[in-house]
């Protein structure tokens, strides 16, 4: 059976929060990435968005969030078993990177689905 500890569980917090850090320090797309995530949230506070439509919003956060994280890791991981330019390498980088885009696009368009409506309204009513 695995030792359970509050300290081993305590660590892991510290290290995903190290992996954020080094995330947004090191990667300028994650701070664009942030700067989105804290206009989405201040225009859904601004637009007093309901629950539901506050789930979608988290959702689309989390999953841009994630592959970025995700691609990250990859082009760290393939940079350190490999560091000279390979195509099969950077085959893999393009499609992680390919990934991003889809879920980034996928938060514009659940953004303007939600967004859209209500903005149009705010601002032509």
């Amino acid at each position: 059976m695995a030792d359970f500890s509050l300290r081993a569980r305590a660590q892991s917090f510290v290290d995903a929060g190290r992996g954020l850090a080094t995330l947004l320090a090191g990667q300028a797309n994650a701070r664009i990435h942030l700067l989105a995530t804290i206009a989405a949230v201040a225009l859904g506070a601004w637009l007093e968005l309901a629950a539901a439509e506050w789930c979608w919003i988290t959702l689309a956060i989390a999953l841009v969030w994630v592959t970025e994280a995700l691609n990250s890791a990859l082009e760290a991981l393939a940079d350190a078993v490999h560091p000279a330019r390979d195509p099969r390498i950077g085959r893999a980088k393009d499609l992680a990177a390919g990934a991003v885009l889809v879920a980034a696009i996928a938060a514009a368009v659940i953004g303007a689905l939600l967004f859209g409506p209500r903005l149009f309204a705010r601002l032509y009513a």
